[in-house]
């Protein structure tokens, strides 16, 4: 199991978010944010938003931090990237 989280640099509701992904499933995912207690509420598309504070959380918890363009590229190379407004084609949900 690898899940990936960028730095803590997207601004949004006064503080800054970082995003979680899976390079595997959907499912992979949605255990691990589970597992640390963030609610399926901060699953957005592909990706779950943790804000700055969760950050060494999942880290701690075994995420990897890469780059924000290392991250889309692992989400996107896994055939799990969903930009906004498209519907999921990924049977790996």
């Amino acid at each position: 199991m690898t899940l990936y989280i960028d730095p803590p640099t997207w601004p949004g509701h006064g503080r800054l978010w970082s995003h979680l992904v899976s390079d595997v499933s959907y499912d992979e995912l949605h255990l691990f944010a589970a597992g640390l207690g963030v609610p399926r509420r901060a699953f957005d598309s592909d990706h779950y938003d943790l804000p700055s504070h969760r950050y060494a959380d999942a880290v701690a918890a075994g995420a990897v931090e890469v780059g924000s363009k290392e991250l889309v590229r692992r989400l996107t190379q896994a055939g799990l990237r969903r930009p906004k407004g498209r519907p999921a084609r990924s049977p790996r949900q």
